[in-house]
């Protein structure tokens, strides 16, 4: 098992927002889901920000869905903000959920 990727074959995956939501119509927000962090990028007109939660402190991952849209919120164990993102596909906030928890069991 190599440190930089603690489960072999697996690579991140990038989730991104619709662009008919709130806050996401010019640089919709982006969640990456890696082996070893969730991470929350959001682009602006200068730079881009990103707020990130190493795996192993992911507590949980709530989603909230709507009739077409969902909207998540992952929170740590550290009690640091969480990371909240909306306007996602329903079918994506799953595999999100799923690529957490799968990450999380790997690295038990």
């Amino acid at each position: 098992m190599n440190p930089a990727n603690p489960v072999p074959g697996a690579t991140e995956e990038t989730f991104t927002a619709s662009r008919w939501t709130k806050g996401n119509l010019w640089f919709p927000t982006r969640i990456v889901v890696s082996p070893l962090r969730v991470s929350r990028v959001k682009r602006r007109l200068f730079g881009s920000s990103e707020e990130s939660i190493s795996i192993s402190q992911v507590a949980s991952v709530k989603i909230s869905t709507g009739i077409v849209w969902s909207d998540i919120l992952i929170e740590s164990t550290g009690g640091t903000y969480p990371i909240a993102s909306h306007g996602h596909r329903k079918a994506d906030a799953q595999r999100i959920r799923d690529l957490v928890e799968g990450f999380q069991a790997a690295r038990r």
